[in-house]
Protein backbone atom coordinates (compact mmCIF):
# COMPACT_ATOMS: atom_id res chain seq x y z
CA UNK A 1 0.00 0.00 0.00
CA UNK A 2 2.78 2.40 0.90
CA UNK A 3 4.58 1.62 -2.36
CA UNK A 4 1.40 2.20 -4.36
CA UNK A 5 0.77 5.52 -2.64
CA UNK A 6 4.34 6.56 -3.28
CA UNK A 7 4.04 5.73 -7.00
CA UNK A 8 0.76 7.66 -7.25
CA UNK A 9 2.36 10.68 -5.58
CA UNK A 10 5.18 10.60 -8.12
CA UNK A 11 2.82 10.11 -11.07
CA UNK A 12 0.61 13.06 -10.18
CA UNK A 13 3.27 15.81 -10.64
CA UNK A 14 4.37 14.18 -13.90
CA UNK A 15 0.78 14.16 -15.17
CA UNK A 16 0.28 17.80 -14.21
CA UNK A 17 3.55 18.72 -15.92
CA UNK A 18 2.46 16.93 -19.11
CA UNK A 19 -0.87 18.79 -19.08
CA UNK A 20 0.95 22.09 -18.63
CA UNK A 21 3.30 21.31 -21.52
CA UNK A 22 0.34 20.33 -23.68
CA UNK A 23 -1.36 23.64 -22.87
CA UNK A 24 1.82 25.61 -23.62
CA UNK A 25 2.14 23.83 -26.97
CA UNK A 26 -1.39 24.95 -27.84
CA UNK A 27 -0.53 28.52 -26.89
CA UNK A 28 2.62 28.40 -29.02
CA UNK A 29 0.63 27.05 -31.96
CA UNK A 30 -1.98 29.80 -31.52
CA UNK A 31 0.76 32.45 -31.36
CA UNK A 32 2.29 31.11 -34.56
CA UNK A 33 -1.03 31.21 -36.42
CA UNK A 34 -1.72 34.77 -35.22
CA UNK A 35 1.73 35.91 -36.39
CA UNK A 36 1.14 34.35 -39.82
CA UNK A 37 -2.20 36.18 -40.12
CA UNK A 38 -0.70 39.51 -39.04
CA UNK A 39 2.15 39.20 -41.54
CA UNK A 40 -0.31 38.38 -44.32
CA UNK A 41 -2.50 41.32 -43.23
CA UNK A 42 0.45 43.74 -43.34
CA UNK A 43 1.58 42.55 -46.78
CA UNK A 44 -1.99 42.78 -48.10
CA UNK A 45 -2.35 46.27 -46.60
CA UNK A 46 0.82 47.43 -48.39
CA UNK A 47 -0.47 46.07 -51.72
CA UNK A 48 -3.88 47.69 -51.18
CA UNK A 49 -2.16 50.98 -50.30
CA UNK A 50 -0.45 51.02 -53.70
CA UNK A 51 -3.87 51.08 -55.39
CA UNK A 52 -5.73 53.19 -52.81
CA UNK A 53 -6.68 55.98 -55.25
CA UNK A 54 -8.41 53.57 -57.63
CA UNK A 55 -9.95 51.74 -54.69
CA UNK A 56 -11.42 54.95 -53.25
CA UNK A 57 -12.80 56.22 -56.54
CA UNK A 58 -14.05 53.03 -58.17
CA UNK A 59 -15.18 50.95 -55.18
CA UNK A 60 -15.52 52.82 -51.89
CA UNK A 61 -17.09 56.05 -53.21
CA UNK A 62 -18.94 54.45 -56.15
CA UNK A 63 -22.21 53.68 -54.25
CA UNK A 64 -22.45 57.28 -53.03
CA UNK A 65 -21.76 58.67 -56.51
CA UNK A 66 -24.42 56.45 -58.06
CA UNK A 67 -26.94 57.59 -55.44
CA UNK A 68 -25.96 61.26 -56.03
CA UNK A 69 -25.02 61.71 -52.38
CA UNK A 70 -22.82 64.64 -51.40
CA UNK A 71 -20.00 63.62 -49.05
CA UNK A 72 -18.00 65.99 -46.87
CA UNK A 73 -15.06 65.87 -44.49
CA UNK A 74 -15.45 67.66 -41.15
CA UNK A 75 -12.12 66.79 -39.51
CA UNK A 76 -8.66 68.35 -40.09
CA UNK A 77 -7.06 64.97 -40.77
CA UNK A 78 -10.29 63.27 -41.75
CA UNK A 79 -9.17 62.16 -45.21
CA UNK A 80 -5.77 60.68 -44.19
CA UNK A 81 -7.48 58.71 -41.42
CA UNK A 82 -10.21 57.67 -43.85
CA UNK A 83 -7.66 56.34 -46.35
CA UNK A 84 -5.97 54.38 -43.57
CA UNK A 85 -9.29 52.89 -42.43
CA UNK A 86 -10.23 51.91 -45.99
CA UNK A 87 -6.83 50.22 -46.45
CA UNK A 88 -7.20 48.35 -43.15
CA UNK A 89 -10.80 47.29 -43.88
CA UNK A 90 -9.94 46.15 -47.42
CA UNK A 91 -6.86 44.24 -46.25
CA UNK A 92 -8.93 42.57 -43.52
CA UNK A 93 -11.52 41.37 -46.03
CA UNK A 94 -8.84 40.08 -48.38
CA UNK A 95 -7.05 38.35 -45.48
CA UNK A 96 -10.21 36.53 -44.40
CA UNK A 97 -9.59 33.37 -46.50
CA UNK A 98 -6.05 33.05 -45.11
CA UNK A 99 -7.33 33.69 -41.58
CA UNK A 100 -9.98 30.98 -41.93
CA UNK A 101 -7.39 28.55 -43.27
CA UNK A 102 -5.11 29.22 -40.30
CA UNK A 103 -8.08 28.78 -37.96
CA UNK A 104 -8.89 25.36 -39.40
CA UNK A 105 -5.22 24.36 -39.18
CA UNK A 106 -5.19 25.38 -35.51
CA UNK A 107 -8.13 23.12 -34.63
CA UNK A 108 -6.84 20.24 -36.78
CA UNK A 109 -5.26 18.35 -33.82
CA UNK A 110 -8.71 18.09 -32.22
CA UNK A 111 -10.22 16.49 -35.34
CA UNK A 112 -10.39 12.86 -36.36
CA UNK A 113 -8.37 11.73 -39.36
CA UNK A 114 -11.48 11.44 -41.55
CA UNK A 115 -12.42 15.02 -40.60
CA UNK A 116 -9.03 16.59 -41.34
CA UNK A 117 -9.50 16.11 -45.08
CA UNK A 118 -12.40 18.59 -44.94
CA UNK A 119 -10.17 21.51 -43.92
CA UNK A 120 -9.72 22.75 -47.48
CA UNK A 121 -13.41 22.33 -48.25
CA UNK A 122 -14.43 24.07 -45.01
CA UNK A 123 -12.06 26.97 -45.76
CA UNK A 124 -13.44 27.32 -49.28
CA UNK A 125 -17.12 27.30 -48.30
CA UNK A 126 -16.60 29.52 -45.24
CA UNK A 127 -14.80 32.04 -47.45
CA UNK A 128 -17.40 31.69 -50.18
CA UNK A 129 -20.28 32.36 -47.78
CA UNK A 130 -18.56 35.42 -46.32
CA UNK A 131 -17.63 36.90 -49.71
CA UNK A 132 -21.13 36.15 -51.04
CA UNK A 133 -22.51 38.27 -48.21
CA UNK A 134 -20.00 41.04 -49.02
CA UNK A 135 -20.98 41.06 -52.71
CA UNK A 136 -24.69 40.97 -51.91
CA UNK A 137 -24.34 43.91 -49.51
CA UNK A 138 -22.23 45.96 -51.92
CA UNK A 139 -24.18 45.39 -55.14
CA UNK A 140 -27.75 45.04 -53.81
CA UNK A 141 -28.27 46.17 -50.23
CA UNK A 142 -26.11 49.31 -49.99
CA UNK A 143 -27.24 50.87 -53.31
CA UNK A 144 -30.91 50.43 -52.41
CA UNK A 145 -30.37 52.00 -48.97
CA UNK A 146 -28.38 54.95 -50.30
CA UNK A 147 -30.90 55.67 -53.05
CA UNK A 148 -33.69 55.68 -50.48
CA UNK A 149 -31.69 58.00 -48.21
CA UNK A 150 -30.86 60.35 -51.11
CA UNK A 151 -34.47 60.65 -52.29
CA UNK A 152 -36.23 60.74 -48.93
CA UNK A 153 -37.41 63.92 -47.23
CA UNK A 154 -37.74 67.55 -48.20
CA UNK A 155 -35.84 68.99 -51.16
CA UNK A 156 -35.04 72.04 -49.04
CA UNK A 157 -32.82 69.96 -46.75
CA UNK A 158 -29.42 69.14 -48.26
CA UNK A 159 -28.06 65.65 -47.63
CA UNK A 160 -24.38 66.37 -46.98
CA UNK A 161 -23.09 63.15 -45.45
CA UNK A 162 -20.01 63.09 -43.24
CA UNK A 163 -17.44 60.82 -44.89
CA UNK A 164 -16.69 59.04 -41.58
CA UNK A 165 -20.39 58.31 -41.08
CA UNK A 166 -20.47 56.97 -44.62
CA UNK A 167 -17.49 54.71 -43.91
CA UNK A 168 -19.13 53.44 -40.72
CA UNK A 169 -22.35 52.71 -42.58
CA UNK A 170 -20.57 50.80 -45.37
CA UNK A 171 -18.43 48.84 -42.89
CA UNK A 172 -21.33 47.78 -40.66
CA UNK A 173 -23.46 46.60 -43.57
CA UNK A 174 -20.60 44.67 -45.23
CA UNK A 175 -19.41 42.94 -42.05
CA UNK A 176 -22.92 42.18 -40.77
CA UNK A 177 -24.07 40.73 -44.09
CA UNK A 178 -20.89 38.72 -44.58
CA UNK A 179 -21.25 37.28 -41.07
CA UNK A 180 -24.93 36.46 -41.51
CA UNK A 181 -24.14 34.56 -44.71
CA UNK A 182 -22.11 32.14 -42.59
CA UNK A 183 -25.34 30.56 -41.28
CA UNK A 184 -24.96 27.32 -43.30
CA UNK A 185 -21.36 26.77 -42.11
CA UNK A 186 -22.37 27.58 -38.53
CA UNK A 187 -25.19 25.06 -38.84
CA UNK A 188 -22.73 22.43 -40.07
CA UNK A 189 -20.31 23.02 -37.19
CA UNK A 190 -23.01 23.06 -34.50
CA UNK A 191 -24.54 19.88 -35.93
CA UNK A 192 -21.16 18.14 -35.94
CA UNK A 193 -20.60 18.90 -32.25
CA UNK A 194 -24.16 17.92 -31.36
CA UNK A 195 -25.63 21.30 -30.34
CA UNK A 196 -28.06 21.59 -33.26
CA UNK A 197 -30.27 19.17 -35.19
CA UNK A 198 -32.62 19.67 -38.17
CA UNK A 199 -35.53 19.01 -35.84
CA UNK A 200 -34.52 21.89 -33.56
CA UNK A 201 -34.08 24.25 -36.52
CA UNK A 202 -37.51 23.33 -37.91
CA UNK A 203 -39.11 23.62 -34.48
CA UNK A 204 -37.89 27.20 -34.02
CA UNK A 205 -38.44 28.30 -37.64
CA UNK A 206 -41.23 30.75 -36.73
CA UNK A 207 -39.20 32.22 -33.89
CA UNK A 208 -36.24 32.59 -36.25
CA UNK A 209 -38.35 34.41 -38.84
CA UNK A 210 -39.36 36.98 -36.23
CA UNK A 211 -35.75 37.36 -35.05
CA UNK A 212 -34.51 37.76 -38.64
CA UNK A 213 -37.06 40.52 -39.31
CA UNK A 214 -35.98 42.28 -36.11
CA UNK A 215 -32.33 41.86 -37.11
CA UNK A 216 -33.07 43.35 -40.54
CA UNK A 217 -34.77 46.34 -38.91
CA UNK A 218 -31.80 46.90 -36.59
CA UNK A 219 -29.00 46.44 -39.10
CA UNK A 220 -30.56 48.52 -41.87
CA UNK A 221 -30.14 52.16 -40.81
CA UNK A 222 -32.94 53.34 -43.11
CA UNK A 223 -36.61 52.83 -42.13
CA UNK A 224 -37.30 51.74 -45.69
CA UNK A 225 -39.27 48.43 -45.55
CA UNK A 226 -38.03 47.50 -49.02
CA UNK A 227 -34.40 47.58 -47.86
CA UNK A 228 -35.32 45.56 -44.78
CA UNK A 229 -37.04 42.92 -46.93
CA UNK A 230 -34.07 42.86 -49.31
CA UNK A 231 -31.84 42.18 -46.30
CA UNK A 232 -34.19 39.68 -44.62
CA UNK A 233 -35.08 37.55 -47.68
CA UNK A 234 -31.63 35.99 -48.28
CA UNK A 235 -31.26 35.36 -44.54
CA UNK A 236 -34.55 33.42 -44.55
CA UNK A 237 -33.30 31.44 -47.55
CA UNK A 238 -30.01 30.82 -45.75
CA UNK A 239 -31.92 29.54 -42.72
CA UNK A 240 -33.71 26.98 -44.90
CA UNK A 241 -30.37 26.00 -46.44
CA UNK A 242 -28.96 25.64 -42.92
CA UNK A 243 -31.70 23.10 -42.15
CA UNK A 244 -30.70 21.05 -45.20
CA UNK A 245 -27.02 21.31 -44.29
CA UNK A 246 -27.78 20.17 -40.74
CA UNK A 247 -29.85 17.26 -42.08
CA UNK A 248 -27.08 15.94 -44.36
CA UNK A 249 -24.40 16.56 -41.71
CA UNK A 250 -26.38 14.58 -39.11
CA UNK A 251 -27.08 11.81 -41.60
CA UNK A 252 -23.39 11.50 -42.44
CA UNK A 253 -22.43 11.57 -38.74
CA UNK A 254 -24.88 8.77 -37.91
CA UNK A 255 -23.38 6.62 -40.65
Amino acid sequence: MNIDNHEEAQAQPIEEENQEMHFLEHLEELRKRIIYVLIFLIITGIIVGLFISDLMQNIFLAPALEANLSLQNLLPFGQPFLYFKVILASATILTMPFFLYQFWLFITPALYNNEKKWIGVATFFTTFCFLAGIFFAYFVLIPSMLKFAANFGSSVIENNIDINEYFGFISIILIATGTVFEFPMLSLILTKIGLVTPKILRKYRRHSIVMILILAAVLTPTPDPISQLIFATPILILYEISILVSFFALKKTNK
